[in-house]
């Protein structure tokens, strides 16, 4: 009897993120992220203030694209070359890179977990999947920039805009935007507000991408 509770038990865990894709489809719905429960959970509370794609600057959108998943527009979700390199990588013994698509850090961070691990990974892609056949692009953009964590309990475009330039996520400069994108791989010790030489140069590098990254954005047309 209870190993059929905990099979059951199981299958409902298994399906409940599936469950959720579509009831996060509607734009109206604002979803919290794991880590933002977990600030709940442990009476630290956090700053979201959800705001719609269209009201966040669409130089952030460009800087975050070029600088987390320049291919966003053309995979299905995963992005299966630099995911083989990874895993190429990984059998080799070399130190391996994430590989994580926009789309599957946005599953990630609503459905999973935070520190980096293989079976997290393998839950990530056929959630992944599933995410970009349920979701439109536009969608799953809006949801990452509106749940991806800039600092400790900082969490969305207009908070991190807000919190570090003083300024809404749509008054959002070229530059500002860059140093907000990248910042996201390690959003703790990285801060946008207070770049240090390494961070600015990295900006500057995503500034240039951004300003031309018009073919690649397409998706995103209103």
């Amino acid at each position: 009897m209870l190993v059929h509770r905990l099979f059951k038990l199981m299958v409902v865990l298994t399906l409940l993120p599936f469950v959720l894709m579509l009831v996060y489809r509607p734009s109206f719905i604002h979803p919290p992220s794991t880590l933002m429960l977990a600030d709940l959970a442990l009476l630290q509370g956090y700053d979201r203030q959800w705001v719609p794609l269209n009201e966040i600057s669409p130089a952030l959108i460009r800087s975050v694209m070029m600088s987390e998943d320049g291919q966003f527009c053309a995979h299905n979700g995963v992005d299966w070359v630099q995911m083989r390199s990874v895993i190429d990588d990984a059998l080799d013994g070399e130190e391996t890179r994430g590989a994580s698509t926009i789309t599957m850090q946005t599953v990630k961070n609503l459905y999973l977990w935070n520190s980096r691990s293989f079976i997290r990974k393998g839950l990530e892609i056929p959630m992944a999947l599933a995410a970009n056949m349920l979701w439109s692009k536009r969608r799953t953009m809006e949801l990452y920039l509106n749940i991806a964590e800039w600092g400790p309990g900082i969490y969305g475009a207009q908070a991190a805009a807000l919190y570090h330039f003083k300024v809404p996520a749509s008054k959002l400069t070229a530059r500002q935007a860059a140093l907000l994108a990248v910042s996201l791989p390690n959003p703790i010790k990285r801060n946008a507000g207070k770049p240090g030489p390494g961070l600015r140069r990295l900006a500057a590098m995503i500034e240039r991408r951004a300003a031309t990254a018009g073919p690649y954005i397409t998706c995103l047309d209103p």
